[in-house]
């Protein structure tokens, strides 16, 4: 069975229509890439615990925000590597520049046998959907599509 994550694709309606919070991973592995890298807040879904609580948990550890309102289902999506994310939509706003993500420690760089602690998110960014779809990971895209099915009313 794969492996399963929970998330949340926060969004808001401004000026400019409808914007959609994602993150950038932290580490040494994605600090060069941008295209393709953005994603929404999220992490595995523990052993007795609901996607939604997994969710709500993700959100406050990447975010440093705590969910308020209710979630929407909005979709499951397959990654590349198998793992599916089970994603709900949820309009709230929050100010990106101050999240305060929870960290994580690796041996960096590799083999040296030393252990650096980095954020699991180190940027938080409001985008369009245009901006969203450039900039998206690849394999979480359909979740833009669902909330647009949604329709005015998610």
């Amino acid at each position: 069975m794969p492996k399963r994550s929970a998330g949340v694709l926060l969004y808001r309606r401004d000026g400019d229509g409808l914007r959609v919070l994602l993150v950038h991973p932290g580490g040494p592995y994605w600090r060069s890439r941008d295209i393709g890298a953005w994603q929404i807040p999220k992490g595995m879904i523990e052993p007795d615990e609901s996607a939604e609580d997994a969710a709500r948990r993700e959100a406050a550890e990447e975010l440093g925000v705590e969910i308020r309102a209710p979630l929407v289902p909005l979709a499951d999506v397959r990654q590349a590597g198998g793992k599916i994310v089970v994603a709900f939509a949820v309009e709230q706003d929050l100010d990106a520049a101050a999240i305060r993500s929870n960290m994580f420690d690796l041996e960096w760089p590799p083999r040296s046998g030393t252990l650096k602690s980095f954020p699991e998110v180190d940027e938080a960014r409001w985008m369009t959907i245009p901006q969203a779809r450039e900039r998206m990971l690849t394999s979480q895209l359909p979740l833009l599509d669902a909330l647009e099915a949604l329709g005015s009313e998610p």
